[in-house]
């Protein structure tokens, strides 16, 4: 069975983005460049909700994106999109399919089909009301050196608490730290 992993930068203060949608804060550098890659090359399906499919299919199709990063954009033009709205009528980014209901048993049959893994890239409305309905296999979650103040947080209206499992840990040069969990429910299986 496939994983469905959840992968966010948040800032040290537990911010997923800054006011007016800002990511400015992100600490990117060349080793964060090369992770990005591998891990993307770890996947064959990306999950996006309305917000963050709109940015990214505005920006990775653009001559903007293949000229300034043509490894990733290749990557994420090419790689299968799946798209959770019930707002969208369509989308056209290349290799993407929208779905508008019935989303745990989509997500369910996408998780039992052959393949790489499936990952959440972005999209916290999304992450949380997937976190609800006990989907994610791993969090992937980098904190970032770095406090807003404020902002929004990565999880909002989560109802039960989640209690994860520490499964590994990365510490980039600069200075971002990158936690991998795991629900504990799957831990002790």
């Amino acid at each position: 069975m496939r994983k469905l992993i959840l992968f966010n930068m948040i800032t040290l203060d537990g911010f997923f983005e800054g006011e007016n949608q800002s990511l400015e804060w992100h600490n990117v550098d060349d080793e964060f460049n090369k992770f990005a890659v591998a891990q993307l090359e770890t996947a064959d399906t990306l999950v996006f909700g309305r917000i963050n499919y709109e940015l990214m299919s505005g920006y990775w199709p653009t001559s903007l994106a293949l000229d300034d990063d043509p490894t990733v954009a290749g990557i994420m033009n090419s790689i299968s999109k799946v798209v959770i709205s019930t707002t969208l009528e369509q989308v056209e980014w290349e290799n993407t399919r929208l779905v508008r209901e019935n989303v745990r048993e989509e997500l369910g049959k996408l998780k039992q089909q052959p393949g790489k893994h499936i990952f959440i890239f972005g999209s916290a409305e999304l992450a949380s009301s997937i976190l609800e309905m006990n989907l994610i296999d791993e969090y992937r979650i980098m904190i970032n050196p770095v406090v807003l103040g404020h902002g929004k947080p990565l999880f909002l209206n989560v109802n039960d608490k989640l209690h994860l499992k520490l499964i590994d840990t990365k510490v980039f040069k600069s200075g971002n730290v990158l936690l991998y969990y795991e629900p504990e429910k799957q831990a002790n299986q």
